[in-house]
């Protein structure tokens, strides 16, 4: 650990590009840069020691790209050789540390893509295993824009990184990508991202490529509001061109030295660069800022729960955690679970989230089913639609850790108590994966009858929890809620207890709200009355029915009345002008029916009495992406209306909605391409009925998609196909590390009017430009568009694109508008 404690008293600093810094010595495009460690060793150990006399603390290996997807049989091999090149500059230099450098492995993790998520875990851990092995001292996950992918990255570094000699983990520092709005590809913000890495124990965080030290100044601002880690900024030596058939790019040293002495000002603790910055880069950089006191973040204790997309944090207003997705009363949610019917279930979260609940409840305990694989399912089922943070609600710990494990984001875990049994199962399980875990106040001795007693089990739970690890913030303590048709004075003694969690604790409360009516008649009623008062008395969150009139009605006028809606918005944009305050779900019966009428959701099958009705559930299932739905609905519509009506009526106006979104960022890529899963499901039904009648449906033209030479990363370029295909497109998919020839050949061959290449890395960059350059001499009537995070649109227009791409949905829009006009 002796460079964590260095970091404490002194600023550390990276290394800069490799990539670049290898072309500039003779890589050439198409060429793997890691078989660089064996092939010439000599150049990659001298760029090394060029970052160490520049000044660099931290030598990233070459092994950006090193994994078993890319290298099958030589992968040790280069990684051992890679980790001893920078042990050996960094033993010559008498300074420094070697970081293994884990870059992403170049697919997207299901049900996004094809790569299951512990295979991308075992993928990592061997890159891991081998790194330690050869004697690395900390693991660096770098350039990472999925979520899900860094969270597996981290758990096998976690997993693998134990040092042979201490049996200690070795630190783990992680950097990702962020764009200019500060998004993740897979839609990540800034609070989300630091929410998972907090939770998984990270060492150090930040940032890295894609931007400039300047583009990177905002987003550095808001990582320093909400981490209590030390921050990482490692940026491009601004934005890339091509000259002479080389990347360069437009920002010299002396200008990145003087933005990261402002980047350093702010509050990063570890800066270098990433591609296009040298040792020259380095070198101006540490001169600027070694002299300035290193300052870590103050501890924030900040109550935060997260999906991929958003956090949640539980502070003034109380968070609505929504009940319905639980088998405890309902019949037909038990029928579902026994069935396997998740569709249902996804019903159930989808209606909630349209009624206003923050987070979603997920409990399937049912003796007679698999509970942890069930649970483990249904998490993976709801977060590829739905982008609330999850509470996973079950006692059976097999059940909890699977769901903890695959759950992307930073869950609430319901629950722990104070027995020192459950205590010792659940917390090393927070204290591994991350979470924030609900504390009930009962302990070996049932439920305390007074709030004195139930304060002192939560006081113990919290004590308890710091010996893990965990801190006061990760605890939300439930003061128990019990019905008063058995104990009239219970809703005092549960009023009092939230008063005490908040005044003497400091603590955060959650109740199961609705418990104090049990047995009594109109329910609501007691309901609603109960939760204003628990909110009054400082309830933080409360697992209520969101689909409940009464239960919101007294949430929203609650907040306009505690100046907790300003200018009363939130509560005038739901009833203004309405005598029902909730929306209109497809998750409760039938396309378009008012939610929350008392109903549990029943089958899409129920909903489908009329075309108008299908054809506005098929709408809905399409831009909610629900394949069942979307696939039954269109069946019924073919019942009445032709088949290309209904792809041009209700398929394509949702896929655009959902576009649009997209490029308005209030739908992210997950929720993208289920809604295209969706569609598919219902083409498929259309396929079959035209195959069946003989009629034919015509296509818009053929498309050519490649991951150009050297690249193995094809996650924007899969991305782009579905959408094509979706939007009425052959697409003739190329693959990845794809020779121009090829391009050109295929091209030429059948005649396509339109080829989209991709790049994910600077090395390769000059193949797309090769690749272009051999299609306008070849087939000069070709369209060309180009994607990738390496790309800018002047970069795009100096290699010769016709189109750069910043998003999948932009390739849609130009082949519309190549092929449609």
């Amino acid at each position: 650990m002796r460079l964590l404690e260095e970091m404490k008293v002194r600023r550390l600093f990276c290394d800069g590009g490799m990539g670049s810094m290898l072309q500039a010595r003779g890589l050439q495009a198409g060429e793997m840069p890691e078989m660089w460690n064996l092939t010439h060793p000599e150049i990659v150990r001298d760029i090394h020691r060029q970052y160490l006399k520049a000044g660099a603390d931290i030598m990233e290996t070459n092994t950006f790209g090193a994994n078993g997807l890319k290298y099958k049989d030589n992968l040790e091999e280069i990684i051992t050789a890679a980790v001893g090149h920078a042990k050996a500059a960094v033993e010559e230099a008498g300074h420094g540390y070697v970081a293994l450098d884990v870059g992403p492995t170049g697919k997207l993790l299901k049900p996004l893509g094809d790569l299951d998520f512990e295979d991308a875990v075992s993928l990592y851990k061997e890159v891991v295993a081998y790194g330690v092995k050869a004697g690395a001292d900390l693991v660096f996950i770098a350039t990472m824009s999925d979520s899900y992918e860094l969270k597996a990255a981290v758990l096998a570094a976690k997993e693998a990184g134990v040092d042979p000699v201490t049996g200690e983990n070795i630190p783990v520092f992680t950097s990702v990508t962020f764009d200019e709005k500060g998004k993740l590809l897979t839609g990540g913000n800034v609070e989300s991202t630091v929410a998972l890495l907090e939770g998984l124990r990270v060492d150090a965080l930040g940032i890295n490529c894609g931007l400039g030290p300047e583009q990177m100044k905002g987003i550095l601002k808001d990582i320093l509001e909400v981490t209590s880690l030390p921050v990482m900024v490692n940026p491009n030596a601004g934005l890339p061109r091509s000259e002479n058939g080389k990347t360069v790019y437009d920002i010299n040293e002396d200008q990145f030295a003087q933005v990261m002495r402002e980047i350093v000002d702010m509050g990063a603790a570890v800066v270098g660069g990433c591609c296009g910055t040298t040792p020259d880069h380095i070198r101006e950089t540490v001169k600027l800022c070694k002299d300035i006191p290193v300052r870590w973040p103050e501890k924030k204790r900040r109550t935060v729960i997260s999906s991929y997309a958003q956090a949640v944090v539980v502070d003034r207003k109380t968070v609505i955690i929504g009940e319905r997705i639980n088998p405890t009363g309902k019949s037909k949610f038990k029928q579902a679970l026994r069935d396997h019917n998740l569709e249902y279930i996804l019903r159930e979260g989808v209606s909630q989230q349209d009624n206003g609940a923050d987070v979603l409840d997920v409990n399937v305990g049912l003796p007679e089913i698999d509970e942890p694989s069930m649970m483990e399912e249904v998490v993976k089922e709801l977060q590829s639609i739905i982008d609330l943070p999850l509470q996973i609600d079950t006692s059976n710990i097999e059940a909890m850790e699977r769901a903890m494990r695959v759950y992307n984001g930073k869950p609430l875990i319901n629950s722990v108590n104070g027995k020192a049994e459950v205590m010792s199962q659940v917390f090393p399980l927070v204290a591994k994966y991350g979470g924030v875990v609900v504390g009930l106040c009962l302990d070996e001795g049932g439920i305390p009858e007074t709030a004195e007693g139930r304060i002192a089990v939560g006081r113990k739970i919290i004590d308890t929890a710091a010996d893990y690890g965990i801190g006061p913030e990760d605890i939300i303590l439930d003061g128990l809620c019990m019905t008063v048709s058995s104990d009239s004075r219970g809703a005092l003694t549960t009023l009092e207890t939230l008063r005490r969690i908040r005044d003497e604790l400091g603590g955060k409360s959650v109740l199961g709200v609705s418990n104090i009516s049990f047995g009594l008649p109109q329910r609501e009623i007691i309901n609603g009355a109960f939760f204003t008062m628990a909110m009054e008395a400082g309830l933080n969150a409360a697992i209520i029915n969101p689909n409940s009139e009464a239960m919101m009605r007294a949430f929203y006028s609650f907040n306009a009345l505690m100046d907790r809606d300003p200018q009363c918005s939130r509560y005038i944009s739901i009833y203004s002008g309405q005598a029902s305050g909730l929306g209109r779900t497809i998750g409760k019966n039938g396309a378009g029916q008012a939610a929350g009428n008392g109903g549990q959701a029943s089958g899409a099958s129920s909903a489908l009495s009329g075309g108008e009705d299908a054809g506005a559930l098929l709408t809905s299932a399409i831009e909610r992406g629900l394949k069942d739905a979307a696939h039954q609905a269109v069946g019924v519509l073919l019942e009445k209306r032709d088949a290309l009506d209904i792809i041009n009526d209700h398929m394509i106006p949702a896929l655009d909605r959902v576009g649009k979104g997209f490029e308005k960022g209030t739908v992210f890529l997950p929720q993208l391409l289920m809604s295209a899963e969706a569609a598919k499901a219902a083409f498929e039904v259309i396929k079959t009925r035209m195959d069946q009648s003989g009629q034919v449906q015509e296509k818009k033209g053929t498309v050519i998609l490649a991951t150009v030479k050297g690249d193995i990363h094809d996650i924007g370029k899969n991305i782009v196909k579905v959408l094509l295909e979706n939007y009425g497109y052959d697409v003739m998919d190329l693959g990845k590390d794809v020779p121009p020839e090829r391009i050109v050949e295929e091209a030429v061959k059948g005649k396509v009017p339109l080829v989209g290449l991709s790049a994910l890395m600077t090395t390769t960059v000059p193949s797309m430009e090769e690749t272009i350059q051999k299609l306008r001499a070849t087939a000069p009537n070709v369209k060309v568009m180009v994607g990738g995070a390496v790309l800018t649109k002047e970069y795009a227009q100096t290699i010769g694109a016709d189109m750069y791409c910043r998003d999948a949905m932009a390739s849609v829009n130009y082949a519309e508008s190549i092929f449609v006009r």
